[in-house]
């Protein structure tokens, strides 16, 4: 799913962008918030899928994750903004698109995701999805900012993009 979802175009309440770059989550790693099982944080995660999974990250970022089967999550970890951009120049406090949305933390940020949206069905207002007209080109690689399980290439990102959180690069950069 989490390659599946490179290039859809995601809005929450009037801002958003095309999410070029996501990370998957499966509850059989150690680096899943799923792995040592339900807990009250990552309940949602156990839920029915098509549910959103926002957590707190280091105690100071939003990060927003789609439950896709019980256990498992997609981090969306950029988007190119689209829409809305006054509304996430603002919550953000810049006006660079390349720094609005270009990591989780930044993401949530300027979309407005809170806890307030832990829980809440993806197909449902505040949340809408277009789908690309056309495949977009998807590199993979290694997760990031994460410290077990790295060797996974369960990180996907659109090819080209300007927007996402941090470069592929060597063995890890493979296009699809």
């Amino acid at each position: 799913m989490a390659r599946d979802l490179i290039g859809v175009e995601l809005d929450v309440s009037g801002a958003g962008g095309v999410i070029v770059e996501t990370e998957a989550y499966e509850p059989d790693e150690p680096a899943s918030h799923s792995f040592r099982g339900p807990t009250q944080r990552n309940a949602v995660m156990f839920g029915p899928p098509g549910h959103a999974y926002v957590y707190r990250s280091y105690g100071i970022h939003w990060c927003l994750n789609f439950v896709c089967r019980p256990g498992s999550a997609v981090l969306i970890r950029a988007l190119q903004p689209v829409s809305g951009l006054q509304e996430m120049e603002k919550r953000r406090g810049l006006a660079d698109p390349l720094l609005l949305c270009s990591g989780p933390g930044r993401l949530c940020q300027a979309l407005g995701i809170t806890i307030e949206h832990n829980g809440l069905p993806l197909f449902a207002s505040p949340f809408e999805f277009t789908l690309p007209k056309t495949p977009p080109l998807i590199v993979t690689g290694r997760r990031i900012g994460i410290s077990q399980a790295i060797d996974l290439p369960w990180r996907f990102g659109l090819s080209g993009s300007l927007h996402i959180s941090k470069k592929f690069t060597g063995k890890g950069g493979m296009a699809l």
